[in-house]
């Protein structure tokens, strides 16, 4: 396996308050295209059909099929900046027409009519349900001009961020024989993740709606990336098993902790970051939460890790 060495410069800052309104806007605005992607295509295990992707310019919802049986793409472009202030928003069709929006301060029920214009445009018909999932006091997409911020400059450290996680994340994906997620994107939650299964159905109560029940319909050890939201306050890096093992908070883990309160291990983004080896330092993290926790859910690892 190729070494990755990085240092703590290739990790740009990534402060929560600074980047809150910026990251709460763009936050609407995946969910909006995220949406389109729940309604074009067919469900797939555990909702993998509705994430986005980390790409080498921004975030993509990879090419989606239309009745028509042309296929639409959509990515979020955090590299091309034509004004200081704006990326873009390409609508791509395999017919080879392009929309192109501009992203810049605005708000999101701007940006959801333009949005719905530039599909239309295409000839692409779909339903989006305006109401955002996943957050507190949420505010219908068609209405919402509380979030307007937009700063380009910590969008390209987030994405930045993403890109060096989608890599580290798929490295600690090789190490796995049994089922494993793709390293995506859940717009609802705004973080990245990979999530590994042990094969086998997931007990305890039922599950309290059809995301979950879908979601955790098998037992699973799920890590990923929070840019800052998800209840922690900060950017951190997590693990976390579902149904949790008794005990799980007990096992011993390097770097990073059990957090009690949210029932998962934790890494603080800038406790990686000032390690002298940012990238070891994460999949550190990412070896040591999995096997506290197939230790502790008693998972068959001579069968699914690959030693």
């Amino acid at each position: 396996m190729p070494e990755n060495h990085t240092s703590p410069s290739d990790w740009p800052a990534l402060n929560w308050s600074d980047w809150q309104p910026t990251a709460d806007t763009l936050h609407m605005w995946t969910q909006i295209v995220g949406k389109t992607r729940l309604a074009l295509t067919p469900l797939q295990n555990h909702w993998w059909n509705v994430p986005l992707y980390v790409s080498a310019r921004g975030l993509t919802t990879s090419p989606m099929p239309l009745p028509s049986g042309d296929l639409l793409e959509i990515e979020f472009d955090f590299l091309a900046r034509h004004h200081e202030s704006t990326h873009i928003l390409q609508l791509r069709l395999s017919t080879g027409q392009i929309r192109s929006l501009r992203l810049r301060p605005q708000s999101v029920a701007d940006f959801f009519a333009e949005y719905k214009a530039a599909l239309m445009s295409l000839g692409v018909d779909v339903h989006i349900n305006p109401m955002p999932v996943e957050v507190p006091d949420p505010i219908r997409f068609d209405l919402d001009r509380t979030h307007t911020v937009y700063d380009v400059f910590a969008v390209e450290r987030f994405h930045r961020v993403l890109m060096g996680c989608d890599t580290l994340f798929k490295r600690f994906s090789t190490n796995f024989y049994g089922k494993i997620s793709p390293v995506h994107f859940f717009w609802g939650s705004f973080d990245l993740c990979v999530t590994r299964f042990s094969g086998r159905l997931a007990g305890g109560p039922p599950k309290p709606d059809r995301i979950q029940a879908e979601a955790y319909s098998h037992e699973v050890i799920s890590c990923g990336f929070w840019p800052g939201n998800g209840g922690f306050g900060l950017p951190a890096f997590y693990c976390y098993a579902a149904p949790a093992p008794a005990g799980l908070g007990a096992k011993p883990i390097h770097p990073g902790a059990w957090n009690a309160a949210m029932g998962e291990f934790i890494l603080p983004y800038d406790e990686a970051r000032d390690a002298s080896d940012p990238a070891a330092a994460i999949l550190d993290f990412l070896g040591s939460t999995y096997s506290a926790a197939a230790d502790a859910a008693h998972w068959d690892r001579p069968a699914l890790d690959r030693i």
